[in-house]
């Protein structure tokens, strides 16, 4: 295989060996040239424009103070702490890991009176280390920095500089929703994982804290702290412009019609034969295969569960997303570091003219084990009119209803026999879009602007039939890919991508990806 990349243009390095410009903002801790404004907060030497550390803090104005600070902290703001509950809740969560990990053969060896006194011993310990992990922790925002504080023996300090901060979610767990409470999470450029999770405040404070963080990170207006919100309108309530709502009724249905629950009545019936034929009903073997069941049928309730309750709306330059059954979610998604749109139609969909729409957003973290804290939602399950509006709020000018894409040559069909019809290609004004998919058809829309790079791929069989696949690269994933294009017409692609990628650039600011 032999690939030719193709870059549009990018920005060059700084040539003061990687110093920021005047008036951009900074991390903590990188270093400026002389007159370059520091971080708030960073000690700095008397006449000198550097942080310096801790040893070369001069004076008593530069000291760190100790935890617990008094009130004000210095920084105009006093520190605050978590919610009382707290404590409890992080108990009830190291409870259920403790009854997990002593396990049944513990049980049965020291009897059920020694292992109840050890579960109770454990779960205090717990508690009391909960407790004073909340008496240590605290949180206040200094000028633009949300700063964390935590820690016994080793205390460690976070600031967040909120420039870089992109959106923060309300998450309620089970636990949460029953005793009113909710945890903060926030999602920075470039981290490896979410931020600093506030767990847990009261639902109204949580909300507050929120809008303001996102006010003073540009993401939103000021909020209106004149009328505090109750805690059950805050635990409902979506901010901005509504713009749809999934019926839960479709929610359900829509997962019914997935492979696994649709096979799985036949996969019973036929252990069910089995197991009738050769008189065997052991308990192994109905174990095994309740636990294959709901391993088949994990997937849909985990959706169903995940996608309760959907609800979008449009606040300013963000989309405003609230769902989840078990767990509710309150997630803020910047619509200026949207990279990709996806729609999907699932085979069994069709019978409904339903389909699904999903984002890639540049600068979260996508190495999380739970892929749920991923902002990815856009519409769970709804028609063709639904989604044209929110692809049109999303991407402005962009009619999902309106993208007619060109197929590949004829001779695709050594390659594709029965999907030659599901590929395709084109280019609109302001995106690319790409086809693909025989059971279950996906279209991949593009931004311009949004593209990283261009390349052409060519394999050992398409080299002998002509064809070369077309990949339009992107920051928050895999992009699209204009698959078995005709040789001239994928370098020709390949070429006008990178113009029109080149010119949306220089029109349009590209949001960091670091």
């Amino acid at each position: 295989m032999s690939e030719s990349p193709v870059e549009p243009g990018t920005r060059p390095p700084p040539s003061d060996g990687g110093a920021f410009p005047p008036g951009t903002p900074h991390p903590v801790g990188t270093p400026q040239p002389p007159g370059t404004p520091h971080p708030v907060g960073t000690p700095q030497a008397a006449g000198s424009p550097y942080p310096v550390g801790p040893a070369q803090a001069a004076g008593p104005a530069q000291a760190v103070q100790p935890w617990p600070a008094p009130g004000g902290g210095g920084d105009g703001e006093p520190r605050q702490r978590l919610h009382p509950l707290s404590p409890l809740l992080h108990g009830a969560k190291s409870l259920v890991v403790v009854i997990a990990g002593l396990s049944w053969s513990t049980l049965s060896r020291v009897g059920f009176g020694w292992f109840a006194a050890m579960v109770v011993v454990l779960a205090l310990g717990a508690t009391v280390l909960s407790v004073i992990s909340w008496y240590n922790t605290g949180y206040h925002v200094v000028g633009r920095e949300l700063r964390v504080y935590e820690g016994l023996l080793w205390r460690r300090t976070r600031a967040i500089p909120l420039e870089r901060l992109q959106a923060v979610e309300v998450v309620r767990p089970l636990l949460a929703q029953l005793t009113g409470l909710a945890e903060l999470r926030l999602e920075v450029v470039g981290g490896g994982k979410t931020e600093a999770p506030l767990a847990y405040l009261g639902v109204a404070d949580a909300s507050r804290l929120r809008e303001r963080l996102l006010a003073l990170a540009g993401r939103t207006a000021a909020p209106d702290t004149t009328a505090p919100a109750t805690p059950a309108e805050a635990a409902t309530a979506v901010p901005g412009r509504p713009l749809h709502a999934v019926r839960n009724q479709n929610l359900l249905v829509s997962q019914l019609l997935t492979p696994q629950a649709f096979l799985l009545p036949f996969g019973v019936a036929f252990v069910v034969v089995q197991f009738v034929t050769a008189g065997s009903w052991s308990f192994i073997a109905v174990a095994s295969t309740l636990t294959a069941m709901a391993g088949v049928l994990l997937q849909p309730i985990r959706r169903v569960l995940d996608d309760w309750n959907f609800r979008l709306a449009r606040d300013g330059g963000t989309l405003r997303v609230h769902n989840g059954l078990l767990e509710t979610r309150a997630q803020t998604v910047p619509l200026d570091r949207v990279q990709t749109v996806r729609a999907t139609w699932p085979l069994l969909w069709r019978v409904n003219d339903w389909l699904r729409l999903r984002l890639e957003v540049a600068g979260y973290s996508i190495a999380e084990a739970d892929d749920r804290n991923r902002p990815d939602r856009l519409l769970p399950v709804g028609d063709l009119p639904t989604a044209t509006m929110i692809v049109g709020e999303v991407l402005p000018g962009v009619r999902l209803d309106a993208l007619i894409l060109s197929p590949p040559p004829p001779r695709t069909r050594w390659l594709h026999p029965l999907g030659r019809g599901a590929l395709g290609a084109g280019l609109f004004e302001r995106v690319f879009a790409t086809r693909s998919g025989l059971l279950t058809r996906e279209l991949a829309i593009v931004p311009y602007a949004r593209i990283q790079s261009v390349r052409v791929v060519q394999g050992p069989v398409q080299r002998r039939l002509g064809l070369a696949t077309v990949y339009a690269d992107t920051a928050g994933g895999s992009g699209a890919a204009a698959q078995d294009r005709d040789l001239a017409e994928a370098w020709s692609l390949a070429a006008e991508l990178t113009t029109r990628a080149t010119a949306a650039r220089h029109q349009t600011p590209e949001p960091p990806t670091h």
